[in-house]
């Protein structure tokens, strides 16, 4: 394993899940190999490796968790990002090392957090519909809640320039759009409550502390499994399995930076809301 050497985190007092925050003296390659933050083999195109996938940024400057100075993630997909044969898929994503799909991170009460911002030089085209953060169930039957961006399938986007933050895929319940402002950190906290089945929504931009934007809503988050940060590109004009039809254009070069993902123990009703 690396040796790691994470930044003290003096403004998160909640008991930690896990941490997905890089630390400074990381390097892309390192994800190339086991670690303690994220897989090195998940979610990634056939023969690739994370190195040739993200970049790291310099520290967060303008994002929520400038305080301890992380590096950045900037996912990125390509022609070649086609992974487990989806070759109506183009996808790059982030699973934290822990979370095997089995263990605490989708128990209790646990609020995750991340924040993610526009790559200004690899823009993604809206005219396709993406995935940027969800949950995944382990049996791989729903997503319990999942953050979209561009032309939602199946349905006549007026704004696809916009977050949507979906709960169930199985219920189609939005649970808060915002627009996808260019330049800035969108900053979300999620409280998942797995024994009472409810999400409630936390949300700022830049270096704005957290607040709330929904109440506690019902949608239905059993099923455990796997927590996703990247970018999935959905194909157009695909019918039935889509991860194996549709179009997807040539010379993609596409991504999204991310920062802050970490999830905490809310079970004492613990949040923090200023990391």
């Amino acid at each position: 394993m690396l040796n790691v050497q994470y930044p003290s985190p003096e403004t998160i007092t909640c008991q930690l899940q896990f941490d997905g925050r890089v630390p400074v003296n990381l390097a892309a390659t390192d994800f190339d190999v086991p670690n303690d933050i994220f897989s090195e083999t998940f979610v990634l195109g056939k023969g690739l490796t994370f190195s040739q996938a993200l970049e790291l940024l310099p520290a967060a400057v303008g994002s929520l968790v400038r305080s301890i100075l992380p590096k950045p993630p900037q996912l990125l997909i390509s022609d070649q990002s086609i992974f487990n044969n989806q070759v109506g898929f183009r996808r790059a994503e982030l699973i934290p090392a822990s979370n095997d799909g089995t263990d605490a991170s989708t128990q209790g009460v646990k609020t995750l957090h991340f924040s993610l911002k526009k790559d200004a030089v690899r823009p993604l085209n809206l005219s396709h519909e993406y995935q940027l953060a969800f949950l995944e169930s382990q049996d791989f039957s729903t997503n319990q809640f999942v953050l979209k961006t561009g032309s939602i399938l199946g349905q006549n986007t007026a704004a696809p320039d916009t977050l949507q933050l979906f709960g169930n895929l199985n219920q189609g319940q939005l649970l808060f759009s915002t627009p996808f402002t260019a330049n800035i950190f969108h900053n979300f906290a999620l409280t998942l409550d797995f024994d009472q089945l409810t999400t409630q929504v936390f949300f700022s931009t830049g270096e704005k502390a957290l607040a709330p934007v929904t109440d506690v809503l019902q949608n239905d988050v059993s099923g455990q499994g796997q927590f996703h940060f990247g970018v999935l590109k959905k194909p157009v004009g695909g019918v039935g399995d889509i991860t194996k039809n549709g179009f997807q254009p040539d010379g993609i070069d596409e991504g999204v930076i991310f920062g802050g993902i970490f999830q905490e123990d809310s079970a004492g009703g613990c949040i923090s809301l200023s990391p």
